[in-house]
């Protein structure tokens, strides 16, 4: 059951918002909603790892690396304090039980990535993403003062004279409106409106269509990052991804006459740029991927899930060469957020890939987003417990009849249509270019 009032509500059951709810003092009521199920958040889906800092000596080429992956466009200070917090977050993850992969001496097994200078990317086999997010939920599940509530769409916050006092709900079929001192919007990116995406379906932008409703003020969000490589399929649904650290590992990139046409390890815009152009010119709609290098026992276990699932799909990575294609992967932008989560409206925070406090700049380094979501979450609920401490917000004095004028959503269909429109014209007056290259189709 969803009551009438809490102190926080967090939209979204990835990373960011996982995180968040596990720093949030017991004391406080938590309500977190999921448009899906519990698992189905794209941060279940990183197949890469997690970036840490080394060592002091490592500092200045970590922030280079992100730095140059954001084509310096990135908020420096926002790079130093995820940079600055890595080691942190790392050590809290273990806490809650979190297992990355370790050598034969018992150390961390690092690995890299397109545009990484060094090995400082901590992984999973290949589904960190995975074991990040369950070993998160599972100990949020243990916490009486939060509760969850699958298939639940936010429809609409609750504001008025630019101050958020809650959000509603449509849950079950049946709409109604919930109070809260404070939220946190950690809903994901877009890739729902896109045909071509390595995001869950479901995933569709729409904390960005309340934003603009609202008059809450966006930032890049033409900054969108297209993933040089998934599973080519003409299948319909969301796209496999075929991780970098694959690329890492050293596969290469091949096009129709089993010629090597890119250094498969640069910055992901620059590599999603050279396969297109090479699809162009073989006239077709894929390159090929091989990591025929790799014995068939390191591959099943360097990348067991991305190998049984190409194998499912008829492709043996030990034996061929496997189609690869770009597809939409992630949003750099988003609400515009300070270091802190806090967006332009006063008790609205955003966290993960809603938010964009500019630390990824116009082209996100990778394995870089679970790092980010975690470390900006965290300082989120820093700032949200201090002010309701200091506040002392009364939801009691608050009625629900105030917002009448709110939309209230009968038909979800519609409603997601209407976002949509609402988004991809919002990239549109950004970047015509990339609307017509990518979202065109979509509108």
């Amino acid at each position: 059951m969803i009551k009438d009032e809490y102190d926080v509500i967090i939209v979204g059951t990835g990373a960011a918002g996982l995180f968040a709810a596990l720093k949030i003092d017991e004391k406080y009521n938590v309500l977190m909603i999921t448009k899906d199920t519990l698992e189905n958040s794209d941060s279940y889906l990183a197949q890469g790892g997690i970036c840490m800092l080394l060592d002091e000596t490592d500092y200045d080429s970590y922030f280079e690396d992100t730095m140059r992956a954001g084509r310096y466009e990135n908020n420096k200070e926002s790079v130093k304090v995820m940079i600055r917090s890595s080691q942190e977050i790392i050590k809290e993850l273990i806490e809650y039980g979190v297992d990355f992969d370790k050598n034969e001496n018992g150390d961390f097994s690092f690995t890299r990535e397109g545009a990484h200078s060094t090995y400082r990317i901590l992984h999973h086999k290949d589904v960190t993403g995975r074991e990040i997010t369950s070993k998160l939920l599972a100990n949020v599940k243990k916490r009486d003062n939060i509760t969850l509530s699958e298939f639940t769409t936010m429809t609409d916050i609750l504001e008025k004279d630019n101050i958020c006092q809650g959000i509603i709900v449509n849950h079950k079929g049946q709409t109604k409106a919930v109070k809260a001192k404070k939220v946190i919007l950690a809903t994901g990116g877009l890739g729902g409106l896109f045909e071509n995406s390595t995001n869950f379906r479901h995933i569709t932008g729409d904390s960005f269509a309340i934003a603009i409703k609202h008059g809450i003020e966006l930032e890049n969000i033409n900054y969108i990052q297209i993933h040089p490589t998934t599973l080519y399929s003409k299948k319909s649904g969301r796209r496999f991804l075929i991780s970098e650290s694959v690329r890492g590992e050293g596969a290469v990139l091949l096009n129709s006459k089993e010629e090597r046409f890119v250094d498969e390890l640069l910055p992901r815009d620059v590599v999603t740029a050279a396969i297109k152009k090479q699809m162009e010119e073989d006239g077709k709609d894929y390159v090929y991927l091989s990591l025929l290098h790799m014995p068939r026992e390191e591959i099943i276990y360097r990348f067991p899930n991305i190998y049984e699932h190409c194998l499912k799909e008829g492709f043996d990575l030990s034996e061929e060469y496997i189609p690869v294609t770009p597809a939409q992967h992630y949003l750099m932008g988003g609400i515009k957020t300070d270091t802190y989560g806090r967006t332009t409206m006063k008790n609205l925070f955003a966290a993960g890939e809603t938010a964009c406090n500019g630390v990824h700049g116009a082209n996100r380094l990778a394995s870089n987003s679970l790092l980010e979501s975690l470390v900006y979450a965290k300082r989120a609920i820093g700032v949200i417990e201090d002010e309701i401490q200091r506040e002392n917000i009364d939801l009691g004095n608050l009625h629900i009849e105030s917002f009448m004028g709110n939309e209230i959503v009968d038909r979800l269909d519609q409603w997601f249509k209407n976002n949509k429109k609402s988004i991809l014209n919002e990239i549109k007056g950004k970047d015509v270019q990339f609307y017509d290259q990518w979202c065109d189709h979509e509108n």
